[in-house]
């Protein structure tokens, strides 16, 4: 029987070659100093969830929603979460999804449509780019953080014809960078074309803001704004919240297949989203320790004559795939968790480390992590 036949063959030949080039992925367990989760608030095993989380049980909120939200799945706990997150964001509607992921497929699959054209930042979700391949719209990159390589995008396609609505998708804080997106420039962007500006809050809901509502709140209430916030990385939950007008929350539920056809999320934990947002809103003395502990760790960073992003999210460039994992493993070794991100997560060339920072950590962690770092890096 030919090879080509055999069960898993080409599956096995593609780990081969993933190896074979230091980017083969294993799941491995949680150990050591927290330097790698999104976590950035220390909510997610925190005693005010837990008793949220306990107070949601004694209110005997179910564990499961048994259906689609169009179905009997829905329940006053999503629509109390949703009103509570429009409030909060500054949106006329949200709309909660079990997943970041499944919230921007759903977004870029269904909203721009056939005619239209979506400009994306060439580092965007992947997330983004499914949808956007399941979707009508053309598409396009635009270079990072570039607001003119987006107006000139739109210009010309303007000039080749194209009549539909131009969407701009950006993230305000870029998850393996650590940079944020040049939001006003690029609400001024959409202005001038009678577009649509699309803003992945992911990484900045929670640790940046008023009340955590994120770097895009000084846009919140414009007509032509759509913005998504993850509630599994400062939040300390699951799920997504995808706030706009109206008008598109409505046209998601008709026709947002990813939504139609999806079990709705568990009301226990759309509970308990609503109280971690009431959480970050009134003890901000959390995003103010988050936001000292980052300061510290640039200092630190700078002495070793590494670059600050400005953000909780601190990349080290390597670039080399086999010695960005070596430096992992040094440091995992010596009890911090730090982990190397290769491609296709990032640009062929451009392997690092990704080191985040979060109230799991204070300035002594930081201070024995920066120490290791240099030595890891100068044995690799």
């Amino acid at each position: 029987m030919p090879s080509s036949n055999i069960p898993f063959a080409v599956h096995r030949a593609d780990l081969t070659a993933l190896a074979a080039e230091d980017r083969r992925r294993a799941l491995t367990p949680r150990t050591g100093i927290d330097f790698a989760s999104n976590d950035y608030l220390g909510l997610a095993g925190s005693a005010a969830l837990r008793d949220a989380l306990a107070d949601g049980i004694a209110r005997g909120l179910p564990a499961g929603s048994g259906g689609s939200r169009l179905l009997r799945g829905n329940h006053e706990e999503h629509e109390a979460l949703e009103a509570h997150a429009a409030r909060h964001y500054g949106s006329e509607a949200a709309l909660f999804f079990a997943t970041g992921f499944a919230a921007n497929a759903a977004l870029f699959a269904t909203l721009p449509q056939r005619g239209d054209l979506i400009v994306h930042d060439e580092l965007i979700h992947a997330s983004a780019h499914d949808g956007m391949k399941l979707g009508r719209a053309e598409h396009a990159a635009a270079a990072h953080n570039d607001a003119q390589a987006f107006d000139d995008a739109i210009a010309a396609w303007r000039k080749a014809g194209g009549t539909g609505t131009p969407w701009i998708a950006v993230e305000s804080l870029y998850s393996m960078d650590g940079d944020t997106a040049p939001l006003a420039d690029l609400a001024a962007v959409v202005d001038r074309h009678d577009g649509v500006l699309v803003v992945d809050e992911a990484h900045a809901t929670g640790a940046f803001g008023p009340a955590g509502a994120g770097l895009a709140h000084d846009l919140a209430g414009r007509s032509n704004l759509i913005t998504l916030h993850t509630c599994g990385k400062a939040l300390g939950c699951e799920g997504a919240l995808l706030c706009a007008p109206r008008i598109v929350t409505d046209f998601l539920v008709n026709r947002g297949r990813p939504f139609i056809f999806s079990t709705a999320p568990s009301p226990l934990i759309a509970w308990l989203v609503r109280q971690a947002l009431e959480i970050v809103a009134t003890e901000p003395e959390r995003q103010a320790a988050l936001h000292a502990r980052i300061r510290h760790a640039e200092a630190r960073l700078a002495a070793l004559g590494l670059p600050a992003s400005g953000s909780q999210i601190l990349p080290v460039a390597i670039g080399d795939n086999a010695r960005t994992m070596r430096i992992a493993a040094a440091l995992q070794a010596g009890g911090f968790d730090i982990r190397g991100i290769r491609p296709p997560t990032v640009p062929q060339g451009t392997a690092r480390l990704r080191i985040a920072i979060t109230l799991h950590v204070d300035n002594d962690n930081i201070d024995a992590m920066t120490e290791a770092l240099a030595a890891a890096m100068a044995a690799a």
